[in-house]
């Protein structure tokens, strides 16, 4: 169950940081851009399930959960400012990986797309 979850996690996740990317090989269909809107509200839940779930199965794909855990982050920086005792430091490192948010997010939909084989 957790498995299947984090699949889906991977995958929308992937979507929501790689947009940049994945509308410039889209080209004017805006696909990925329509997806994009659709998630967007559950952004929460996509971040902390991409933080939560890895690190329950953390032994078992290593570089997978890592991969996940930094993209949950990502994901949750607008939620860091409402945790007083770590929001300094969240917020420092979350800023410090959003340079890297396109290549985090294809490398999320990638793993996503690789664990439904």
């Amino acid at each position: 169950m957790i498995g299947i979850v984090l699949t889906i996690a991977q995958i929308t996740g992937g979507i929501l940081l790689g947009i940049a990317t994945l509308d410039k090989w889209d080209g004017e269909s805006n696909f990925f851009n329509k997806i994009a809107d659709a998630l967007d509200p559950f952004q929460t839940v996509i971040g902390g399930s991409l933080i939560v779930f890895p690190i329950i199965t953390f032994w078992s794909n290593f570089i997978y959960s890592i991969i996940s855990i930094v993209g949950g982050m990502l994901l949750l920086t607008h939620v860091f400012g409402k945790v007083p005792a770590l929001e300094a430091n969240l917020r420092k490192l979350s800023y410090q990986l959003m340079p890297f948010k396109a290549i985090i997010g294809i490398a999320l939909l990638v793993i996503g797309i690789l664990r439904l084989f």
